[in-house]
């Protein structure tokens, strides 16, 4: 059976039944989907981004075997777990904040307040949040290292999700009913989140073989000057 959607076109039950748990279970509803999200960045983002799998023992079995060749890994299950215990209680606030903020509000002004609120509040905040996991997540062991990985790539982050953030939150004030808000900023996060994810992957890839060089050029300096 299916329910409708403000009236109007018919919704699929199990879009109504995730609706349902949204609204009576919101926090827990929101942490699993992002951290189902999430999980799926970091597969996708490791196999387009060229990451070479883990190693694997000669004596492994098939499942481990195809696990690690698909790069599902530790860093899959700590994505889960960010979007479970970072992504999501961070959005439900910011969001939540927002939305509050401009309650019953209606017309241009409000409207154009609410982008400038999401883009200059709300999305320097998740992205600083989103960097600096996906540089523990990746190895940094340092806080200047999670520093570094936020200065490179703040700006290029923020600077997409400027230009998509007022287009999906245009689309979603003109034809989006409200309750459907939610499961369609989902997609749209999970879009852009795959994007940045590779991005800070081939970022820190990219940093790892310029150390690669600058270790081989020292040791070459080095084992010239010691000889005679």
């Amino acid at each position: 059976m299916t329910t409708s959607v403000s009236g109007k076109a018919p919704m699929h039950p199990l879009l109504a039944q995730y609706l349902t748990q949204l609204s009576t279970n919101p926090l827990r509803t929101k942490a699993l989907t992002s951290g189902a999200f999430s999980f799926l960045q970091e597969v996708i983002g490791s196999n387009v981004a060229g990451l070479a799998p883990a190693h694997i023992p000669k004596d492994a079995s098939t499942l481990t075997r195809a696990l690690a060749c698909a790069r599902i890994d530790s860093k899959a299950l700590k994505m889960a777990i960010y979007g479970i215990f970072v992504s999501a209680p961070l959005g439900h606030v910011l969001v939540g904040l927002l939305q509050k903020a401009f309650a019953g509000k209606t017309g241009l002004k409000a409207r154009l307040g609410q982008l400038l609120a999401s883009n200059l509040l709300v999305s320097p905040i998740q992205v600083t949040a989103f960097l600096a996991s996906m540089a523990i997540i990746n190895g940094a062991k340092s806080l200047d290292e999670v520093i570094r990985t936020i200065k490179g790539g703040f700006f290029s982050v923020i600077r997409v999700s400027w230009i998509v953030s007022p287009l999906s939150m245009t689309i979603a004030q003109q034809f989006i009913p409200v309750e459907l808000w939610v499961p369609f900023f989902n997609v749209i996060q999970f879009t852009l989140g795959t994007i940045f994810n590779i991005k800070v992957k081939k970022m820190r890839l990219a940093a790892a073989r310029k150390e690669a060089e600058e270790r081989e050029r020292e040791r070459a300096k080095q084992a010239t000057s010691d000889q005679p």
